[in-house]
């Protein structure tokens, strides 16, 4: 788990760097000799595309990592993908891109189309004042891309946005979307709300295993709710009983018992 000192050394390095780049490079394709774009163990908040003129803002969780193994990892804001990726100079080529499955409101069904015709083929790169853009040679096609920092396990406010039970994700029932969401605080208790009611329990973290042991059944407020957030309540309550193995990736944390059965949930901005 990054710590949050580490966290913010690590922001700085990374938009000085940037800055850097964008400062020299100007923009736009570099000539023969010039060095790749620094995009390798980079993250980025996605901010909007543009295809043919049109310009779609992204919704909340659109986001893209660049790892060192040469893929690009992120979600759409509905689907997670993966791609690879090839670097030369301020030439950034996306490969085709292999995506998960999950259905979504028709909102983020059209920015994920908007966002897998803009995000592919060979893209000229520009970084500037930590912000990164991305556009086809003709212009018609454009990705605009903030830095993004990492997020700590604790203090950290985790919306609830997926289900995960062995290797396969679903999307939350419909109609639960956007309520449900959980603190790990410093103090060993775990708050927040399981889709309907307000929660509260007492957790040990294990920082060395990555596991995250809830202490007995969670006390709640006793509020009804329509039957997708109440279902979505049911089987939160029952998972967020006893030890979980926690994994955070970035901004994603995902939370699984021992038979492969647990949630994601993508780190909210810092208020």
């Amino acid at each position: 788990m990054p710590k949050p000192r580490s966290t913010l050394v690590a922001a700085v390095v990374l938009l000085a760097a940037l800055t850097s780049c964008g400062e020299g490079g100007g923009g736009g394709a570099g000539g023969a000799g010039d060095p790749d774009l620094p995009l390798t163990g980079t993250h980025w908040t996605v901010g909007a595309v543009t295809v043919d003129g049109s310009r779609s803002p992204a919704p909340d969780g659109a986001r893209v990592g660049f790892g060192e193994d040469g893929r690009a990892q992120g979600s759409t804001g509905c689907n997670h993908f993966g791609a690879g990726v090839a670097v030369a100079g301020a030439t950034v080529t996306v490969s085709p891109i292999e995506m998960t499955e999950m259905g979504c409101p028709e909102d983020r069904q059209r920015f994920e189309a908007a966002f897998l015709a803009a995000f592919t083929g060979p893209l000229e790169g520009a970084l500037k004042d930590g912000a990164l853009t991305l556009v086809s040679a003709d212009g018609t096609k454009k990705v605009e891309l903030a830095a993004e920092a990492s997020a700590p396990l604790r203090g950290t406010t985790w919306k609830i946005d997926g289900l995960v039970s062995g290797d396969t994700a679903s999307s939350l029932p419909a109609g639960a979307e956007g309520t449900a969401r959980l603190v790990v605080g410093a103090d060993g208790k775990v708050t927040g709300n399981l889709g309907c009611n307000d929660f509260s329990a007492t957790a040990k973290t294990d920082e060395k295993a990555r596991t995250l042991t809830v202490e007995g059944p969670a006390a709640t407020t006793r509020m009804m709710c329509e039957s997708a957030r109440m279902t979505l309540e049911t089987q939160l309550y029952e998972l967020l009983d006893g030890p979980l193995s926690y994994r955070v990736d970035h901004r994603t944390l995902t939370l699984t018992d021992d038979a492969g059965e647990g949630l994601t949930a993508r780190a909210e901005p810092a208020q």
